[in-house]
Order: structure tokens, then C-alpha cells, then sequence
């Protein structure tokens, strides 16, 4: 009798868990902008502590070969939103951060368009940076709320931008200007998410948590600022402003905890590129371990990015995948996890990694995939993938690592490295591959020439 009422009590508790698997899951994607490579514990960070993104880590995956779709702001963000090569979906660079500029165009489908045709709320918080017009503005693009700023940052108390004059506040909340000058922006974040969460509705939610940091301005609260006094400069203010950042996805971790909603609450960590070494960061802070590059470079410290994912109800815990995946594989990944429907004949660059996720298979891209930086693609900053080897073209760097030699013109224009025997790219063996060279060029203007072929039919 009793091992029939512990037969009955399993069966009830998988019936719960089946229960919990069907219904949609709701997914917050938390986007950090310029965090390092390796800057979080989890990436064996030994000077700043993350206690919340580990927590993650913990609770769910944890990607080694994560690629952004770009190595600057705008397009990284692009490329996740669509799960398009940002050159295709109109956003090859940087967006400008003037009232009235364009960006994305309308007519490109986001993540919460998709999710919101599926029955979901959908709201922005944080950094928008993809077009500061109405049509281009994020109510336009699938976002039944927003709440942040436009252009591509501002100072965390004004809420001004101060990248180049004149100086213009930047602070929106649905397509109109709202002023809480003096309010940290970190807490009003953290509070809006809240209120988001906690709106009374039947429907799952979808959150694109655009978190601004560790971008500059460098301004992590006091609490941290004490805790890496002993630091070198900067690497103490950008370890401030990580830690502060961590501690703001703590507080939302424990909120959802605290409804019952974190079992089936898909949650992703993820930062758009690697870490600056602009003026305006002091030139540094951040850390690519033991790779070449930096914002703004396709080496694999531009693109090579710290990124777990955990959904409690259906996800392994503690898990690491060593496959190459990229930030523009969410797209179908999320439409496959909650049962959205892409529009048929409708052209994805990223692929769904949910059996990665899921069962550790194989990455969806036989090892290959491609980036480039910028409109022109014979000027533009690209680069190919094909399994182990990386070709780079029009390449180059602010900063590079202790004792690696300096780029030459060739090296510039064409740049060769085996990442399987040099991880560091280190060394440039383009001239001893010329067959590799030639093969990998042939994909690059097969890539390319598609993505001019998009562009072109976007104008008729």
C-alpha cells in the first residue's frame, strides 16, 4: 500500500512538472553592454564578483563559444532582436543618438513581434539604440510598453546624453519624454521590471532588459566602489559597475522567486559585445582572458561573450556547451521554446539551439557563420567562420595583448587564424593556407552578396 501511494505521488509530481513543461514559458532577455569576455566568476573572473549571473549558471547553461552578431551596440542589438546578420536587417553599424534618426527599419520582424502574434505581453526596459523615430521607436517594434532611453547612453542620475553636444536628455517612457532627474537609473530599471512582472494578465510575458552597463559613464554605486577601492584604475570602476549590474539581476531573480513565476521563467544573460577601450571608459576595465580584440574588433574578444540561459521547469542545470552559437540564434530559438510560428519564407541567419541547450547536439552551423561591420562589404570590417579557421578582413584593433606583434598592412586586409592551435590569434597564417584563404573568400562574397540582395528588394 505504501509503495502504491509513492507510485501515485510521482506520478502526480510529473503530472505537475508536464503541466508546468506545456504551458508557455515567459522569457526575460537581460542584454549587458561591454562586458567582457571573461568578466563574470562563472568565466573565471578572480576580481570581480557575480554572484547572480553565476546563480544562473548554476541553475541553467553556460556558453564557451557564445558569438555576438556584431562587435558595436546598435548591431549587436539588431542581429538578436531579428535573428539577421545586422547588415541584413538594416543595421550595419552604429545608429545614430540624435532625435529623428532612423535605425532599424519597420518593416524587420523582432523577437517581440513574434512573441506578442503568440499571446504575450511584451515590454523594453533599459537602452533602445535602434532608431530614435516613432516608427523605429521600440512601441513601433512589437513592444506593448517601453521604458528607457533612445540613444546609445546617458548619465545614470541626469539622464542626459553627453557622448557629443548638444547635450539632450534622453530618458522615455512610450514614445514620450519623462523627466526623473536624480533618480539612479539602475533602481528605476529594477522597479519597472517589477511592475511589468507583477501587471495582473492571463497572458506569459515577454522582457527585453537592455541593462546600459558596464558601459560608461563608469558610475556603480558606493557599496561596490568600497569593495574595489584596492583595484587598479579603471579596472576598479568597470568591477563596480559590473557588480552593480549583477546585483540589479539578483533583486529581479528574487522578485520572481518571491510570485512563484522563476520555474517557468526563461532567463537569458547575455552581453552584446566585448568591453570597450574608448577614452570615455579610461581605455580599459574590461578583460577578454585570453583573447585578442575589444569593442569595435572582430577578434574573439569583440565577439566572444559571456552568456548563460536557464529555464528551471526544462533546462539542464550547471551545464556547459563548447558548440559555436550566436546571439542571432534567439530569435528561433525562442519561437521554437514557446511555440510561436516564424512567417513562412522568411530569411533567419540564426538558427535554434534549443537541442544544444537541451541534449548538448551538435551546433545547428556545421561551423560556420559570418559578421560584417558595416554597409559596404568591400570596406566594411568581416569576418568568416569555417569550422576551426577564422578569416578577418579590413580588420584591426585600438589595443592588443602583451607581446602579440603589431597588425601589418597585409595582415589588415587579410587576417588567417586556426582557432583550435591559436585561441590568442596571435599569429596571422593566411600565406601558408592560401587554399583555406581562397575556399573561405568564395563564402564570404556568397554571404555578402546576399545580404546586398536583401537590402536591394528592402527599396523596391
Amino acid at each position: 500500500m505504501r509503495k502504491l501511494s509513492k507510485i501515485f505521488a510521482l506520478i502526480a509530481v510529473f503530472a505537475s512538472l508536464a503541466a508546468i513543461a506545456a504551458e508557455k514559458p515567459n522569457v526575460i532577455i537581460i542584454y549587458t553592454d561591454d562586458q567582457g569576455s571573461v568578466d563574470a566568476a562563472c568565466y573565471g573572473s578572480k576580481d570581480i564578483e557575480t554572484p547572480n549571473i553565476d546563480r544562473l549558471a548554476n541553475a541553467g547553461v553556460r556558453f564557451t563559444q557564445m558569438l555576438a552578431p556584431s562587435a558595436i551596440c546598435s548591431a549587436s542589438r539588431a542581429g538578436m532582436l531579428t535573428g539577421r546578420f545586422p547588415a541584413r536587417a538594416g543595421v550595419p553599424s552604429n545608429v545614430s543618438s540624435a532625435k529623428g534618426s532612423s535605425g532599424m527599419p519597420a518593416s524587420e520582424i523582432t523577437i517581440a513581434e513574434l512573441l506578442k502574434l503568440n499571446g504575450y505581453r511584451t515590454g523594453h526596459v533599459g537602452k533602445w539604440h535602434l532608431g530614435y523615430t516613432p516608427e523605429t521607436m521600440p512601441n513601433a517594434q512589437g513592444f506593448d510598453s517601453s521604458f528607457g532611453h533612445m540613444g546609445g547612453c546617458i548619465d545614470n542620475y541626469s539622464h542626459f546624453f553627453y557622448w557629443n553636444g548638444p547635450n539632450r536628455h534622453d530618458l522615455w517612457r512610450d514614445g514620450k519624454e519623462i523627466w526623473r532627474d536624480g533618480e539612479y537609473f539602475g533602481d528605476l530599471m529594477v522597479d519597472e521590471m517589477k511592475s511589468f512582472i507583477e501587471e495582473k494578465s492571463d497572458d506569459p510575458f515577454f522582457i527585453y532588459w537592455a541593462i546600459n552597463w558596464p558601459h560608461y559613464p563608469l558610475q556603480g554605486t558606493s557599496k561596490w566602489r568600497e569593495k574595489y577601492k584596492e583595484l587598479e584604475h579603471p579596472r576598479d570602476k568597470y568591477a563596480t559597475f559590473v557588480s552593480t549590474t549583477d546585483e540589479l539581476v539578483g533583486s529581479i531573480l528574487d522578485h520572481l522567486e518571491k510570485l512563484g513565476l522563476r520555474e517557468n521563467t526563461i532567463v537569458l544573460f547575455q552581453s552584446d559585445h566585448g568591453h570597450s577601450v574608448e577614452e570615455r571608459t579610461f581605455g580599459g576595465g574590461g578583460s577578454a582572458g585570453p583573447y585578442r580584440g575589444h569593442k569595435a574588433s572582430l577578434f574573439e574578444g569583440g565577439i566572444r561573450i559571456p552568456s548563460v540561459v536557464s529555464w528551471p521547469a526544462k533546462f539542464p542545470k550547471s551545464e556547459v556547451r563548447d558548440q559555436l552559437v550566436t546571439g542571432c540564434d534567439w530569435f528561433a530559438t525562442f519561437a521554437e521554446m514557446t511555440g510561436a510560428k516564424i512567417p513562412e519564407g522568411h530569411h533567419l541567419d540564426g538558427k535554434s539551439i534549443a537541442d544544444v541547450i537541451l541534449d548538448n547536439a551538435a551546433s545547428p552551423h556545421n561551423g560556420q557563420f559570418y559578421w560584417q561591420l558595416g554597409a559596404n562589404p568591400e570596406k566594411a570590417k568581416w569576418v568568416v567562420r569555417d569550422g576551426d579557421w577564422k578569416l578577418l578582413g579590413n580588420t584591426s584593433e585600438n589595443v592588443r595583448p602583451e607581446g602579440v606583434t603589431e597588425l601589418t598592412k597585409d595582415d589588415r586586409k587579410l587576417f588567417l587564424a586556426n582557432l583550435k592551435s591559436d585561441i590568442g590569434e596571435t599569429k596571422n597564417v593566411a600565406a601558408e593556407n592560401p587554399e583555406v584563404v581562397e575556399r573561405m573568400l568564395k563564402m564570404k562574397e556568397a554571404y555578402a552578396a546576399s545580404i546586398l540582395e536583401t537590402n536591394a528588394a528592402r527599396k523596391q
